[in-house]
């Protein structure tokens, strides 16, 4: 069924449910391809406290122009636990590389981005005793796509996320946890990351921070910094520099999962 929705845990309760009041089990909506070898979790932005739609649907949509596969990711948001969103996205890389997909990525816009970097930097290659055959999957992504990231809750953060997210702004330990740049590593999976240099709300140094992170441990990634488009702007339609992203970015997926 075209664009049928997946839950993550089907006949169970996901972890942090108390924590997350009135609101739906998290879950996923298809667009699939014929033939696709590649997927992409689509995580939209909102600051945590909400999911922007025109960082979901079209997305996957545009995605699928390029043969590749989207997910667009329905993850907790606040009021829950702040690993929530975090348990979400590792469960989704389990559930579509369980549906036989060769390469699965994560993508996101803003806080979403945040989210996908941190799925980018703390992974595992799953429980082989686990007696849910989803948890026996890897989480690690193959590739991760960065949107005008919230990559730093420690350097230049966005400080309504980081007060969405954690329950005390000054937990430093949490901070530096969902701080991508101080969580790479050699074994980080390359990167698509793009930014607008004037964007007001969250600093294009999150991106240069976050490539300088990956250059110094030799992760591959393309960086690119457009200079102008207000924050927000999804798949960029009224911005031709930074409008140029979906495409090169497609080039770029194809490229590292060969």
């Amino acid at each position: 069924m075209a664009n049928q929705q997946i839950l993550l845990w089907p006949g169970a309760e996901a972890p942090y449910t108390s924590e997350s009041p009135d609101q739906a089990q998290p879950s996923l909506k298809a667009w699939e391809v014929s033939g696709a070898d590649i997927a992409v979790v689509v995580c939209p932005g909102g600051g945590y406290v909400g999911k922007a739609d025109h960082e979901g649907g079209p997305v996957a949509e545009r995605l699928n122009t390029h043969g590749i596969a989207g997910f667009v990711l329905d993850y907790r948001v606040q009021p829950c636990h702040p690993m929530a969103p975090l348990a979400d996205a590792r469960r989704a890389l389990r559930v579509v590389r369980g549906m036989g997909y060769k390469y699965v990525g994560i993508l996101g816009f803003s806080a979403g981005a945040n989210l996908a970097c941190s799925a980018a930097t703390h992974y595992d290659a799953g429980d082989p005793d686990a007696p849910d055959a989803v948890e026996r999957l890897s989480c690690r992504p193959d590739f991760f796509v960065p949107c005008y990231p919230v990559a730093s809750f420690h350097q230049f953060p966005n400080i309504g996320s980081v007060n969405a997210l954690l329950p005390d702004f000054d937990d430093m330990k949490l901070r530096r946890f969902f701080s991508a740049e101080l969580n790479v590593t050699a074994d980080t999976p390359p990167a698509y990351i793009w930014h607008t240099s004037d964007d007001g709300s969250v600093p294009v140094e999150n991106s240069l921070v976050l490539a300088g992170a990956l250059s110094r441990c030799g992760v591959p990634f393309e960086l690119h910094v457009f200079p102008h488009g207000r924050h927000g702007i999804g798949l960029a339609p009224d911005f031709p520099d930074a409008g140029t992203w979906p495409e090169e970015c497609a080039r770029f997926i194809q490229s590292v999962c060969q």
